[in-house]
C-alpha cells in the first residue's frame, strides 16, 4: 500500500537525540524493505528542513546542507514521489474544508498534505499528529503506538 510520510515522522527519523529516533527509524525501515511505494510533499521537506535546522526547537539544530542531505538520502536509498498538486486540488479543498468541524490556524499545513494525499489515491499517512485523525479518507499511521 502507498503511504505518505508526515514531518514529524521525518523529524524522529532524523533527529538521533530524539526519545523516538529508534524506533521510528526501525518502523521505516520495515516499511522500506518490505519494497511500499511512498510519497512526500514539498510542504513537508520544507517544514521537515525548518524544524531539523532551528536551534529553538534542536539543542543541536542541523545545517541546511546536512538537513538536505538526509533528505537526499533517504529519497535515493528509498525510492519516493513528490505529490504535488493538480487541477483536482481546489475541488477537493473545498470539499476537505466542509468535511472538517473547525478548520483553522496551522491546521492549513496538514489539510494541504491531506488533500494531496487524496488527489493522488494515497490511503495512509504515517505520522505521530493526531490531527490527521480528522481526515476521513485517511489511514493514519502513528509508529509511536502501532510500531508493528
Amino acid at each position: 500500500m502507498r503511504f505518505l510520510l508526515d514531518t514529524n515522522t521525518l523529524f524522529y527519523a532524523a533527529n538521533g537525540d530524539s526519545l523516538h529516533h529508534a524506533v521510528i527509524r526501525k518502523f521505516l525501515e520495515k516499511r522500506f524493505d518490505a519494497g511500499s511505494p511512498w510519497c512526500l510533499t514539498w510542504g513537508v521537506i520544507y517544514e521537515f528542513l525548518r524544524l531539523a535546522t532551528h536551534h529553538r526547537i534542536l539543542r543541536n539544530p542541523l545545517s541546511g546542507a546536512k538537513a538536505y542531505g538526509f533528505i537526499e538520502d533517504l529519497t535515493e536509498r528509498h525510492p519516493v514521489t513528490i505529490l504535488t498538486a493538480t487541477e483536482r486540488h481546489k475541488e477537493l479543498l473545498a470539499i476537505t474544508i466542509k468535511d472538517l468541524a473547525r478548520p483553522a490556524g496551522n491546521l492549513f499545513h496538514d489539510i494541504e498534505t491531506a488533500v494531496l494525499a487524496r488527489e493522488h489515491g494515497v490511503p495512509e499517512i504515517i505520522t505521530t499528529d493526531s490531527d490527521f485523525l480528522q481526515f476521513r479518507f485517511l489511514q493514519v499511521t502513528n509508529p509511536l503506538v502501532d510500531p508493528a
